[in-house]
């Protein structure tokens, strides 16, 4: 369900600081993280790794595709191409060209919840990073120019992941089933007939709106010391006024799903069909991960691996499928989905590729869960887990996308323990909960002509 900000009206000052919030490494085995806030809304957070004079600088929004406007889809992802152009102190693409002078490198990323800007430089290069997002989070410019040849980027964008693979098309189309009021059923990068029309006006509404510093989050990794961070923070941050008009976060719900949804998409460029269902799922939720963790495991349980359940029964032991597989992601800001992959072998059709999915499923909620292979896929999860922490932009990533998403550092610290946690009866209590047919999508994707499918 939808959760408001951590921080959702501060005062329009920028300069004082709210006392920190500091969270602690317990022997090691946790990440050294420490949190503050400025005044003006801005969350600071501090992730220290010393093996390495490197430091990643991430600026992180509350605002994503789902938080569009109805009728501009695709405007979080176009102003995000757009935050390369002009500011006050850098000309247009001048803010790329000054990190890759400084030895580093950056990007952007935009998802449903939230809309990031990275760079990783050497740690003394810090203060110049700071100096340059912080002005492109007020200072933007942009002009008509800029709008007509960046949406020919993003529309060629869109031609190349989306309309040229008819995968991405079937997902898409799934998606939207899937979601009948909630905005995840629009696609993150647009629907092409709203991107032709996106705007100036359009891209400095969102700017307006969302690039606030009491909407976002301030999250630096590497070789730093949590004081010196803030001090920087409140140097370059904090003379950025919040915005006082910021709203809560709340998005339309969904209504009750109460019908199988199902669909075909034929494609004369598909080689290979397959069946994909998808399934309405709960989100990770602050202070309650626990079924968020279960659905974890039993994604893993069902394919994640050779010897995982959809594997052996479907590709080895009845042959047939050539490739199964079980997804799902719990940090969505509100419900997800858990995803069923089968693609048949050779003179297995769509709708028995089904039935054996299905018939493999069944088979494993009466069957229960194998121990010693719920032992492995945590022991697995762990090192997994240990390993992630040399990798500052990953670590990073891991903070930003929960915090963005309704979480907070002590839930992201507290979830491998809760996945260790994971019993059988949990995993099975979750799965019989999610697998309801009236809260699926089923989409079969196939030639124009090379499959036939009763009616």
């Amino acid at each position: 369900m939808p959760k408001s900000p951590f921080l959702s009206t501060m005062a329009f000052c920028a300069m004082a600081l709210i006392p920190p919030a500091a969270f602690a490494s317990q022997g090691g085995s946790q990440d050294q993280v420490t949190t503050y806030a400025l005044e003006n809304g801005l969350e600071v957070v501090v992730i220290e790794d010393h093996r390495s004079s490197a430091v990643v600088h991430m600026l992180w929004y509350r605002a994503g595709s789902a938080d569009e406007p109805r009728g501009t889809s695709g405007i979080a992802h176009f102003l995000e191409h757009l935050l390369f152009k002009a500011t006050d102190k850098l000309e247009s693409g001048e803010f790329s060209k000054v990190v890759a002078a400084n030895g580093g490198s950056d990007n952007a990323f935009t998802s449903y919840d939230y809309t990031g800007y990275f760079q990783r430089v050497a740690a003394d290069r810090l203060p110049l990073m700071m100096e340059m997002e912080a002005d492109r989070m007020v200072n933007i410019r942009l002009t008509e120019d800029d709008i007509l040849t960046e949406r020919e980027v993003i529309i060629e964008e869109r031609n190349q992941r989306t309309e040229n693979d008819p995968g991405s098309l079937l997902r898409e189309q799934r998606q939207a089933a899937m979601y009948l009021n909630h905005p995840y059923g629009t696609p993150i990068i647009g629907w092409r007939h709203e991107m032709e029309e996106l705007s100036l006006e359009d891209a400095m509404g969102y700017y307006r709106q969302y690039y606030a510093p009491n909407n976002a989050i301030l999250i630096v990794a590497g070789d730093v010391e949590p004081e010196e961070v803030l001090a920087l923070a409140k140097e370059h941050y904090g003379p950025v006024p919040a915005n006082p008009d910021l709203k809560d976060r709340v998005r339309p719900s969904e209504p009750r799903h109460m019908a199988e949804r199902r669909m075909i998409f034929r494609d004369a460029r598909v080689a290979q069909p397959y069946v994909m269902r998808t399934y309405l799922a709960p989100e990770r939720d602050s202070g309650a991960q626990e079924k968020a963790a279960a659905l974890t495991i039993l994604a893993e349980l069902l394919a994640g691996g050779q010897t995982s359940v959809l594997t052996r029964k479907l590709q080895f032991e009845t042959q047939q499928a050539v490739y199964s597989s079980a997804f799902y992601s719990g940090t969505s800001l509100d419900d997800t989905t858990f995803g069923l992959i089968i693609v048949p072998a050779q003179g297995v059709s769509l709708e028995e590729g089904e039935a054996a999915l299905d018939a493999a499923v069944s088979e494993f909620l009466e069957e229960g869960v194998d121990e010693e292979q719920l032992a492995r896929i945590k022991f697995q999860m762990k090192a997994q887990q240990i390993y992630a922490r040399d990798n500052t932009n990953q670590l990073a990533r891991r903070y930003g996308g929960a915090l963005t998403s309704g979480l907070t550092v002590a839930d992201v610290q507290a979830w491998p323990e809760i996945l260790q946690s994971v019993t059988p009866e949990d995993v099975i209590a979750a799965a019989h909960e999610v697998f309801n047919l009236k809260k699926s999508v089923t989409g079969y994707l196939m030639g124009e002509e090379t499959q036939k499918v009763a009616q």
